[in-house]
């Protein structure tokens, strides 16, 4: 796949660099079958590259471009992080309050969750049961009896298990605080003010201009992805749209306080310690994971949805952010981004 349109910054690049990259990105696109690949890098908030790299929809041949609209995800669960965090500043919200301030009518078991348990995936709370319907449309409140249903698998603050359950609640958390649909909150407190303009939360029945097709490989061969129900698709678990493009100006916001003060940014992106003050095993801030990386601190996250896979790495102390996004499910972002970050890192 030899397609490609690419943004770079006006400075001059390191043409060795600039090739490597190339050359690996469309290699591991070769070795994964990815049909499609969206790449940013960019440094101090500025873009270095934004580039595509094959085809955003194998039907047309329509090629992927900076523009191209990828779901998120995952990798938007720090938007409903960031959200949760304005209302902590605004004094809407206390992260020590326990969620049965919020769900009056909530089981005994949810009275020692609190909003930190839910930010740090240290509730007990899982992920959607094994026979959950994703071709239902549900309403809000029978999501919600859906996770009261399910018993916290360890008392909350004393273990950490990745939990999709405890960030869709935070989005009606979100809405049952501010009145407001939780996708609605983000546009007109996040994306507007950063000029986001794809960014928005999914929806398969709008026309979406330069939206992209999810894959799937079966057997080898190429499939379409798997349709869910709408509603499926607005949950604050990670259900966007996005571009590299945008998610520029997001990184770039990142290192002000435009969105969030200093501590609240500081606290998100420090691993979440529990009841016995040991740090968690997943290395979670609140909507970020948090690694050493060859002596490189970085926050990171990556997203899996509906025949798209999604990276984004911020090595915040070199001012270094990597993003892949791909419309190939069970393919590997996060292993590029590593791997592009150690060729711009490596550099002389």
């Amino acid at each position: 796949m030899t397609l490609f349109f690419a943004i770079c910054a006006a400075e001059a690049q390191n043409p060795a660099t600039t090739a490597a990259v190339t050359d690996y990105v469309k290699a591991e696109m070769q070795r994964q079958h990815i049909p499609g690949l969206s790449l940013l890098v960019a440094r101090g908030g500025q873009i270095v590259r934004a580039e595509g790299f094959g085809l955003a929809n194998v039907e047309l041949q329509a090629p992927v471009k900076p523009e191209t609209v990828f779901q998120s995800g995952s990798v938007g669960k720090q938007f409903t992080a960031t959200a949760i965090m304005m209302l902590v500043e605004e004094g809407k919200i206390g992260l020590d309050d326990p969620l049965t301030k919020y769900f009056a009518d909530a089981p005994a078991s949810w009275k020692d969750v609190t909003v930190r348990d839910l930010l740090s995936h240290t509730a007990g709370f899982g992920d959607y049961p094994k026979d959950f319907n994703f071709r239902k449309d549900w309403t809000e409140d029978e999501l919600v009896k859906v996770v009261e249903a399910i018993p916290p698998a360890y008392p909350p603050g004393t273990k950490w298990e990745y939990s999709n359950l405890g960030y869709l609640t935070l989005g009606i958390l979100i809405h049952r605080v501010t009145g407001e649909f939780y996708g609605d909150f983000l546009q007109q407190r996040i994306f507007q003010p950063l000029s986001m303009q794809s960014t928005r939360i999914i929806s398969e029945a709008d026309i979406v201009p330069n939206r992209s097709a999810g894959y799937r490989l079966v057997k080898g061969e190429l499939k379409n992805q798997e349709w869910v129900a709408p509603m499926v698709n607005t949950t604050a678990d990670g259900s966007l749209y996005f571009t590299i493009l945008d998610l520029a100006k997001w990184d770039s916001a990142l290192y002000t306080e435009k969105l969030l003060k200093r501590p609240s940014l500081d606290l998100m992106w420090t691993p979440v310690r529990l009841k016995n003050g040991q740090p968690n095993k997943g290395n979670y801030g609140f909507g970020w994971f948090i690694e050493e990386r060859g002596g490189h601190r970085c926050i990171h996250h990556d997203g899996s949805w509906q025949g798209f896979e999604t990276a984004i790495d911020r090595y915040v102390d070199d001012q270094l952010t990597v993003v892949v996004l791909t419309n190939l499910a069970d393919s590997k972002p996060g292993d590029i981004t590593r791997h592009v970050a150690e060729i711009y890192l490596a550099e002389k």
